[in-house]
């Protein structure tokens, strides 16, 4: 794929980058947001300061962790501390500027259920769980969410709440104390949405090069809102997708085990 083409996926992790500054101390999650987050690092905020579960502060990996617990976080990390330490001091003290979460399921204003899909008691799925998000959700200055689009993602009423957004819409965050911003982009592999400035619904703000209205509300569950305004998204640019092909490429390989990423 030469870089004048590019992948819905590639053109969402570009996008959700972009919305780190130099300046920002950034609580990673696995998966979508890692790669968005080290994209940013390795393009326009060589100086972003990313910030992971395990304890891990200031890490610059070579290749995408696996989890958070993988080796190459610690290996490149500035300084590790100990979980209580990094959610007591770091994330509950005020010191990160942005969350950067993915989503199992997400409504309209922004909750997210990692927990389980269907009834707790007999789930459908169980999910991997919440881990360090809900307090990520409500402590850090803002969350970016990034994911892909889907009806079964993206749905009217998620089945648990595991990291609280903006609740029943409105104020309900001050309502409840919460005092941080909560989720303000979201990024997916069809638009950008930001949330309304009164009911704190997402509405779209950007479509991503060759996405129309009708395609984005057909893979979300709710009534999709769009903004006075709709602006074209930025395609990306060269330097952007030949690192994140490279860092793709990288981390292909090292999980492989091998030079090329493929299997012996």
């Amino acid at each position: 794929m030469s870089v004048t083409d590019f992948t819905p996926d590639e053109m969402m992790t570009i996008t959700a980058a972009r919305a780190l500054k130099n300046t920002d101390v950034c609580f990673v999650g696995i998966g979508a947001p890692s790669a968005a987050c080290n994209i940013a690092r390795l393009t326009h905020a060589p100086d972003v300061t990313l910030i992971y579960e395990s304890g891990t502060i200031g890490t610059a990996p070579t290749v995408l962790p696996l989890s958070i617990g993988d080796g190459e976080l610690c290996d490149t990390a500035v300084t590790t501390v100990s979980v209580p330490e990094m959610f007591r001091y770091w994330l509950q003290g005020g010191r990160v500027t942005v969350g950067f979460l993915g989503a199992a399921q997400i409504d309209r204003f922004g909750n997210i259920n990692t927990t389980v899909i269907g009834d707790y008691d007999r789930p459908k799925t169980r999910l991997p769980g919440g881990g360090g998000a809900p307090e990520i959700a409500s402590s850090c200055g803002e969350i970016f969410i990034t994911l892909k689009q889907s009806k079964r993602a993206m749905v009217d009423k998620i089945d648990f709440f595991t990291s609280f957004g903006h609740g029943n819409g409105g104020d309900h965050r001050q309502r409840l104390g919460i005092t941080t911003k909560g989720p303000t982009l979201m990024v997916t592999d069809l638009a950008v949405w930001k949330p309304d400035p009164e009911t704190r619904e997402f509405t779209v703000v950007s479509l991503h090069p060759g996405v129309t209205r009708e395609m984005v509300q057909a893979e979300c569950g709710w009534t999709v809102r769009f903004a006075t305004k709709v602006i074209q998204t930025s395609r990306p640019t060269s330097t952007e997708l030949s690192t994140l092909r490279d860092l793709k490429a990288r981390t292909k390989a090292a999980h492989s085990g091998t030079k090329n990423g493929e299997a012996s």
